[in-house]
């Protein structure tokens, strides 16, 4: 893998990509933190796509956070991954001008996060439905040997039809012994696990509270402890128990509340241990 990356970055892999040739640019889809993305017409594969360009400076100061392990690169891993509910990639590499990027499906729908904060009548009636499609993404994801720690509804979109796509692969992890040590706070910060600030060890469980603090801001349209200030304040936030979910929904049945709030416990041996527990707990509830 070095190898390759080697002749990629001098010349001796494929050919670099001239966006301006190669893709007619529809519009720009988001801006992220360290990429821009865009809906755009791909002449070679014949068909619209997502084209994600990296930001060369912060990706590489993310990835020298793991200077010597052999990390694979966003579009090593995102291209490795195949399932339903997660975003099909077709081909990763680099620009003309020597930025990594990245070819995938165009997804038409909305953002859970965004469905969430502005139009919650749209998830009527879906939301178990999609919690368990993006717990099957994880589930799938850890089966690869992969953590994707970035898990929020910022980085789920559902589809018209209510299928459930977890994207950007961006900050994920081989879910490897020297990918787990202590230190890496990466992430949106209120879906950070407690181990995670706490500099602790780590393991696929930190994904799976970002999961459940994620289906608790699905069903209430709230964060569990609310929006933190700092480190210092989520730490000790995380010290008290969160606020009930029938707090801001009253009619929410005890059954989901149960649920909802075992999936964001502080304590990792107290959570669901697998996407699929997390799964199968959340298929026994009543639609909602």
């Amino acid at each position: 893998m070095v190898l390759s990356k080697l002749k990629s970055l001098f010349g001796g892999g494929p050919a670099r990509v001239v966006v301006k040739e190669r893709f007619a640019i529809k519009g720009k889809s988001t801006l992220g933190t360290m990429s821009e993305v865009y809906r755009a017409f791909d002449k070679k594969l014949g068909k619209e796509v997502c084209l994600k360009i990296l930001d060369r400076d912060k990706t590489e100061k993310f990835e020298t956070r793991f200077a010597g392990l052999n990390k694979p690169g966003e579009g090593e891993i995102a291209a490795a991954l195949h399932h339903p509910h997660i975003v099909e990639t077709f081909e990763h590499g680099l620009t003309s001008d020597g930025m990594q990027y990245l070819v995938m499906e165009w997804i038409s729908g909305d953002g859970l996060l965004a469905l969430i904060e502005s139009e919650p009548r749209k998830l009527e009636g879906k939301r178990v439905r999609c919690l368990c499609q993006v717990a099957d993404a994880l589930e799938y994801l850890h089966q690869q040997k992969f953590l994707h720690r970035d898990l929020c509804p910022r980085n789920v979109i559902v589809t018209a039809d209510g299928q459930a796509k977890l994207i950007d692969f961006g900050l994920s992890v081989p879910y490897r012994p020297d990918f787990c040590k202590p230190g890496n706070r990466t992430g949106t910060p209120q879906y950070l696990a407690p181990e995670v600030l706490r500099r602790a060890p780590t393991d696929h469980r930190l994904d799976l509270f970002a999961l459940g603090v994620t289906a608790y801001e699905t069903f209430t349209g709230q964060l569990p402890w609310g929006p933190f200030e700092s480190v210092q304040v989520q730490l000790t936030a995380y010290g008290r128990a969160p606020t009930d979910p029938r707090e801001h929904v009253p009619e929410l049945d005890e059954a989901t509340a149960r649920v909802l709030l075992k999936s964001i416990e502080p304590e990792p041996a107290k959570r669901f241990q697998t996407a699929a527990a997390f799964r199968d707990a959340f298929k026994k509830l009543p639609k909602h």
